[in-house]
């Protein structure tokens, strides 16, 4: 699809920020003044194409990333629209890992919020080369200067504004190109184009200086202008252009814009500034891979002429088509019914039809090629992270990585209908979401679900009511805690049956030790003279894995735990992998619980932005949840408080901090990392998780 205009000019961009900073109305209205659209929709009014599902219209904020395609200037651009809230930071993760480019919303009251950054981070670690747009410079305590200065300092970037704002708050009109030096100024009708005129001459002086500064800074990272800039010679637009794209797609500067999208003003820049740049699939690095068979890195080129190479990053349950899996084509090109290998799990797979996605409408296409973002139907055995490449050219693409859920919640179907439709809801939903999990708690008889917060499992939940008709009792949101040891100890497990005939014999000495933080697990084999055939040892290792699943405490899984197999013994007739395997079990609960166990919780990173006459309420409550206070910020009128706080301590916060602000308080929280549980708390904790039922 790519060829229309030549895969040099498409752009995969991602619109990304904090929550409320106006990505969606944004992505509104560059599909109007794309064309692609002809009527603009409202969040407030649950009217816009990107938030397509019914629960993000009724609560007006982004929940799935929606994916479309516009044209522009000539060129192709891919968007996907991504959503704010913490609790669907997994797609993020997941849109970022796949796009070429990013465009950063800002806040121009608010600046850099705490999702900001995480959307920054996330974009930092895919080396995503993006531009910034200052958003709601209309409102009240809009300041372009300084959200800059706060990207500089917080995101640590080198932010070079190529705009400076005509007026603000209320008085704000249209903004400065100083690339250009001229000046554009908006009227508050979509339809009616901007107005070019020479700068005005209050602001004249200014915009001479930051036009210098812009120079002397991007010269700074590009020596083809700093050649210029040394002869004394003056930049032109296009020798300023051509420095700031290479120096963006290098990720050394970010430039930024302004406008307000809600009242249409700086779109049309907007769009430029992608297409001026954001790079296209070809300026980004061959994407590197691993051979399945050798184990060695490969690289895959973005040609058309290279061998098909697409990465599976999102599944969905269409009503209308059934499973859609989204694909980014990183090079080749393969036509519905192309025999492909999942090179992930080593199975065939058969493409069907290939649709372009324009939010939740489809429209079909005959072929998808280097550069393309699309979905494919009738990948039976593609999940989220999979890589779909030419059987004569096998390549597996680095997966994508998910943060562990944090709370948990207990389901039960309400009927025996419900019963019935459950199983097949959940699977879907795991399916869909990677940060979504469930498991069977056979002590209580109750399927436990887990995400990344409680606005994620309403989300969930509610799905599961509305599009698959399943009713479900909840329990309380629950902590998911995880269990550790914090000394070193040795066990045996010897596992002895003898039924009638032929017994089971294993046994197994190990000794255990406390991990780094964040390792999981690690399993070192050092039997020495035969102590333990080779061929049972994989056994041993899969049953003390299976019993970390359950800790020793609360039933939570076990983390950061090296476990040394060191001695055992067997019988040439009786050992089997299934003795070894129980045997390896028991050796390993009976370690943990020599290894001093212990509870570690989940600690989340609070953000809070309050008015400084409702301060002291809010820290108060805030030292009351057993908070770490990092930091507080001044900000005009406002605080910020940075903080980190158990999870468990955060349950219904919303409301609290609605009710001690008068509800002009806003907060985010984030996961941050697992700390040991207080003692004081710990057998609490534990009694409480042992008995917990709906």
């Amino acid at each position: 699809m790519s060829e229309v205009f030549g895969i040099s000019k498409v752009r995969n961009i991602g619109i990304i920020a904090h929550i409320d900073a106006g990505k969606t109305t944004v992505t509104e209205r560059l599909l109007y003044y794309t064309g692609r659209t002809y009527k603009i929709g409202d969040v407030d009014d649950g009217t816009t194409v990107m938030d397509w599902m019914d629960q993000e219209r009724e609560r007006g904020i982004t929940i799935s990333s929606a994916a479309t395609t516009c044209y522009w200037l000539d060129h192709q651009i891919n968007i996907i629209d991504t959503p704010g809230h913490v609790d669907f930071t997994a797609e993020v993760e997941r849109s970022l890992r796949v796009l070429d480019g990013g465009v950063v919303v800002f806040d121009a009251v608010a600046g850099v919020q705490p999702q900001s950054e995480t959307v920054w981070r996330q974009a930092n670690k895919y080396h995503v080369p993006r531009v910034c747009f200052v958003n709601k410079m209309d409102r009240v305590g809009a300041n372009f200067h300084r959200t800059i200065e706060m990207i500089r300092k917080i995101l640590g970037a080198k932010a070079l504004p190529i705009h400076l704002p005509l007026g603000e708050e209320k008085s704000f009109e249209g903004m400065i190109d100083l690339l250009e030096d001229k000046a554009w100024v908006f009227s508050e009708g979509a339809d009616t184009p901007p107005v070019e005129l020479q700068i005005p001459q209050a602001y004249a002086q200014r915009a001479r200086e930051q036009r210098d500064i812009l120079v002397e800074k991007l010269a700074e990272e590009d020596d083809q202008l700093m050649h210029v800039y040394l002869e004394g010679h003056t930049a032109s637009a296009a020798d300023i252009k051509a420095a700031l794209r290479r120096a963006t797609l290098a990720g050394k500067v970010v430039a930024v814009l302004c406008g307000t999208a809600l009242k249409n003003k700086g779109i049309q820049q907007l769009l430029d500034a992608i297409v001026d740049y954001l790079p296209s699939p070809l300026d980004v690095l061959a994407v590197e891979g691993t051979d399945p068979e050798t184990g060695e890195v490969d690289t895959r080129p973005g040609s058309e002429d290279a061998p098909f190479a697409a990465l599976a990053f999102k599944v969905v349950s269409d009503p209308f088509v059934g499973r859609l899996v989204y694909l980014r084509v990183y090079s080749g090109r393969a036509e519905g019914g192309t025999r492909l290998l999942n090179s992930a799990r080593d199975e065939k797979e058969r493409l069907g039809r290939l649709l372009r996605m324009h939010a939740n409408h489809r429209e079909e296409v005959d072929y998808a090629t280097a550069g393309d973002i699309v979905a494919a139907v009738g990948l039976k055995n593609t999940l989220t992270g999979d890589t779909l490449c030419d059987p004569a050219a096998p390549i597996i693409l680095e997966a994508i990585t998910f943060p562990e859920p944090v709370v948990s919640v207990a389901v039960e179907p309400r009927s025996k209908a419900d019963q019935d439709r459950i199983g097949e809801a959940m699977q879907k939903l795991t399916e869909e979401d990677p940060t979504f999990q469930t498991h069977y708690d056979e002590e209580t008889g109750q399927t436990i679900i887990s995400g990344m917060g409680e606005l994620h499992l309403e989300v969930v939940l509610e799905r599961m009511r509305r599009e698959f008709r399943v009713e479900t009792k909840t329990g309380k949101p629950q902590v998911a805690y995880k269990e550790t040891i914090t000394e070193t100890a040795r066990a045996e497990g010897r596992f002895v049956k003898q039924f009638g005939g032929r017994g089971q014999y294993g046994h197994v000495v190990i000794e255990v030790e406390p991990a780094e933080r964040g390792t999981g697990f690690a399993f070192v084999d050092k039997i020495k003279q035969g102590a333990i055939p080779k061929e049972y040892i994989p056994a041993a290792k899969a049953g003390i894995e299976e019993a970390l699943h359950r800790g020793v405490l609360a039933n939570y899984p076990l983390v950061d735990v090296k476990v040394t197999l060191l001695d055992g013994s067997y019988h040439d007739v009786d050992s089997s992998d299934m003795a070894f395997k129980m045997a390896g079990s028991l050796a390993i609960k009976e370690a943990v619980r020599r290894a001093k166990p212990t509870l570690l919780e989940p600690i989340m990173k609070l953000e809070v932005f309050v008015p400084e006459q409702f301060l002291g309420d809010i820290l108060g409550d805030i030292d009351g949840r057993r908070a770490r206070i990092e930091d507080i910020k001044s900000t005009e009128d406002y605080r910020e408080i940075r903080a980190f706080v158990p999870l468990g301590e955060t349950f219904g916060y919303a409301t609290v901090i609605r009710s001690l602000s008068q509800g002009k308080a806003t907060h985010s929280m984030e996961f941050d990392h697992y700390q040991e549980v207080p003692s004081s708390l710990l057998e609490q904790i534990a009694i409480r998780a042992k008995g917990r039922v709906i």
